[in-house]
């Protein structure tokens, strides 16, 4: 279960895409998920996964990782496409068991979510793969930036985010150890009715929460011991830089912007 997480993991590593501004990537993975939401055939989805398939090669990445990332969310993934299946009507109706039914304008929606779901959980694992986390904490607090103007936090949550970013594997392999040591108690976390395995999960909730806490404490006392003090008047070791291969990227993405909108209304 450690390992099952891998979105908010980074991987380091020399691709195009490890290099290029985080402020960037975090533009276009927006971009790419409004696209996702306009692809309404198999046409323009077949786009999509063509350009996902680019960047997972030109990260340098195995594909496995991306496949892991999907299985954490796949009861959820199943749950909405079977949703659409059978409360979706139109067209050739393939099977019917009262006000149950699937059609074939189910199946097409359905396949669609499918397609949404696998796109939007790749482009995310792609951009936190490829990104540290503070980088992404740099980039978010960049783009929030002008909200200064509402008084608006922009610093404080651009920590939070980073922080979250950070702590979303440890608290996996946390999960992972606490599972393993209450299992070797005897505690079986799969066994019997809702019920009893929502109940079981108590042994393993309870510690995580307390261990949070303490992490929680410890990380604000490391921070206030080394100066933390907030926005005021920080300066930042991280420069950010757009580069030309990031001038590349928004060309590639406007000129695949074309080609998307012409298949969309010519299909």
């Amino acid at each position: 279960m450690g390992n099952a997480l891998i979105l908010g993991r980074y991987i380091p590593g020399n691709s195009i895409l490890h290099r290029l501004d985080p402020r960037n990537k975090l533009l276009i993975a927006f971009y790419f998920i409004g696209l996702t939401f306009f692809a309404n055939n198999w046409s323009t989805n077949g786009l999509l996964f063509i350009l996902i398939g680019v960047g997972v090669w030109l990260a340098k990445l195995p594909i496995r990782f991306f496949l892991s990332g999907l299985r954490p969310l796949l009861w959820l993934i199943l749950f909405t496409v079977l949703m659409q299946l059978i409360f979706t009507r139109g067209g050739h109706v393939f099977w019917q068991w009262g006000w149950l039914s699937i059609s074939e304008v189910g199946l097409v929606n359905g396949a669609v979510v499918f397609c949404r779901f696998v796109l939007i959980i790749f482009i995310s694992t792609l951009l936190t793969l490829t990104t540290p986390p503070l980088a992404l904490a740099d980039g978010i607090a960049a783009l929030i930036k002008p909200l200064r103007w509402l008084h608006f936090p922009v610093d404080e949550v651009a920590l939070m985010l980073g922080l979250a970013l950070r702590f979303v594997p440890t608290l996996m392999d946390e999960t992972t150890r606490i599972m393993d040591a209450q299992r070797s108690r005897g505690v079986d976390f799969g066994a019997g009715n809702l019920f009893q395995q929502m109940k079981a999960l108590v042994p393993l909730l309870i510690p995580q929460f307390v261990s949070s806490f303490k992490r929680a404490d410890e990380l604000g006392t490391a921070m206030e011991a080394r100066g933390y003090q907030g926005p005021s008047q920080r300066s930042h070791y991280r420069i950010l830089q757009f580069h030309w291969a990031d001038a590349a990227l928004v060309c590639l993405m406007l000129g695949f912007t074309l080609i998307f909108i012409a298949v969309r209304q010519f299909n």
